[in-house]
């Protein structure tokens, strides 16, 4: 069994999947009326039909999870990032961790929590 994708809760499908497009370069598979699935198996649930089918409040802010993107070059990032959404709310703006990783974490407009990090080096047993 292998995980195929994350599905997160966004008001206006279009305009995260601009925000998707324009800072993580995702670009859309399918787009089946409401559920729209891009690239590296993101998938973007309209709010309406999601809380329907749950029958649940959706908690925007909610900090229970995140979407974690690796980027080697983190300040052209965040540049990129005030430059495109200006009025993007932070949790914590770009930090150096004390093992040496740079990081950014902010909300999408949804709420959805999004961590960017410069790639850690793994040390993988074959």
């Amino acid at each position: 069994m292998r995980l195929k994708n994350i599905l997160i809760v966004v008001d206006d499908i279009e305009k995260s999947r601009r925000f998707y497009h324009d800072l993580f370069g995702l670009d859309m598979v399918l787009d089946n009326d409401g559920n729209m699935i891009l690239t590296e198996g993101l998938v973007l649930q309209d709010k309406k039909i999601w809380k329907k089918f749950l029958e649940k409040d959706i908690i925007a802010e909610s900090n229970a999870c995140e979407l974690y993107f690796e980027e080697r070059d983190l300040e052209a990032f965040v540049q990129k990032l005030e430059k495109l959404y200006p009025s993007i709310k932070y949790v914590n703006r770009l930090m150096t961790h004390s093992w040496g990783q740079k990081v950014i974490r902010f909300y999408d407009p949804d709420g959805n929590l999004i961590e960017v990090g410069t790639p850690m080096e793994r040390s993988e047993k074959h």
